[in-house]
């Protein structure tokens, strides 16, 4: 009797280095400062990815003196990798995240620092396809995280092309047998394993396919497009759909959301709500999604309620220092030239209509 195949799945949990980003020189390069300073005896980057076999703190606090000195070691690993530690994502990588958040609630889980995984999403406009992200600063470990994640009533609302989460969506509903983890070392396979979910391994990171199938890993990817054949199944040839899609004719997602800079802000509807415009001419918004019946019409509605609005204000409100439209420009002593006087009649209709026309919209 063969076994029965396991549900689809509903949650993809990343890790982050060696498995999204390429980790291999740039941690090491911040890891060598710490180990410098503070004598560590790690004596080169084979040793170091090592660490990784369990718990990279706790496999550090065993090079320290006491628990005062693995504190104030990871203190100032935390330190060095907030100020210094950007590096490249994998490549491939950023459309199989984007493949997978059509279809299943994603995560990110690190033991690196917060900030540095803020910066990382976003600065390549991945933030928004994850629901939730744990870091090393602000979670003990990877199973707590995990346990974190499982725990949470609300894990099934993905995150799509913005800010918000999908409530209109497909609610996920993951647990143990659909929730599945991507990553590049053994160590976070076992935890894997402990905790009950399934682990899926990367070839590209610091541990070898023998090491992390040897942990539990069910499957080890060559490559990124791999990892969606796999958790998909047919659905990873179809053209790609639902949230942060990358469009046919671009490499970053449409309707995606860039993190916010200086005091510029967003047109607003009626209700003062951030308006995002769909930017395909059929309302479609272009990422893929089809026009998502719940999302589309309101942005569209909302576009046409501030068009009209710039319509009507365009209409009652000469720019500053314009000429009546005649045929020569005026001169001293002209009407045109003397203070215009209180609006007439037919202006207070006009504006009386112009307000009608927008309170209707």
């Amino acid at each position: 009797m063969s076994p029965t195949p396991p549900r689809p799945v509903e949650a993809v949990l990343f890790d982050l280095d060696g498995t999204l980003v390429q980790t291999r020189i740039a941690s090491w390069t911040v890891f060598s400062t710490i180990n410098d300073r503070f004598g560590l005896g790690v004596d080169g980057p084979e040793q170091y990815f090592d660490l990784f076999r369990g718990n990279v703190y706790d496999s550090i606090a065993k090079l320290c003196r006491d628990e005062a000195h693995a504190a104030e070691v990871k203190s100032a690993f935390l330190t060095l990798l907030r100020e210094e530690y950007d590096p490249p994502l994998v490549p491939g990588v950023a459309d199989v995240v984007r493949r997978l958040a059509g279809h299943c609630t994603l995560a990110v889980m690190s033991s690196n620092a917060m900030q540095v995984m803020r910066r990382v999403l976003t600065g390549n406009d991945l933030a928004y396809c994850f629901a939730h992200v744990f870091g090393g600063d602000v979670t003990p470990d990877k199973r707590t995280a995990m346990r974190t994640f499982l725990a949470d009533a609300a894990n099934s609302y993905g995150r799509r092309c913005s800010a918000d989460y999908d409530e209109g969506g497909r609610l996920q509903t993951p647990d143990l047998t659909s929730t599945v983890l991507v990553t590049d070392t053994a160590g976070d396979v076992r935890d894997a394993v402990e905790v009950g979910i399934r682990a899926v391994g990367v070839a590209w990171g610091m541990h070898s396919p023998d090491e992390l199938h040897a942990a539990g890993a069910e499957f080890v990817a060559l490559w990124p497009q791999e990892i969606t054949a796999h958790l998909l199944g047919d659905a990873a040839a179809l053209p790609p759909g639902g949230a942060c899609a990358v469009p046919a004719g671009g490499t970053a997602p449409a309707c995606a959301t860039p993190p916010r800079t200086g005091s510029a802000q967003e047109p607003s509807d009626d209700a003062g709500a951030p308006v995002r415009d769909a930017v395909a001419g059929d309302g479609d918004c272009g990422c893929g999604c089809g026009g998502d019946p719940l999302r589309v019409p309101l942005r569209s509605a909302a576009r046409v309620r501030r068009d009209r609005r710039r319509t009507a204000a365009a209409g009652l409100t000469p720019a500053a220092g314009a000429a009546p439209a005649t045929g020569s420009p005026p001169g001293p002593g002209s009407p045109a030239a003397s203070p215009p006087g209180p609006p007439g009649p037919a202006a207070g209709r006009e504006l009386l209509d112009a307000v009608r026309r927008v309170v209707r919209g």
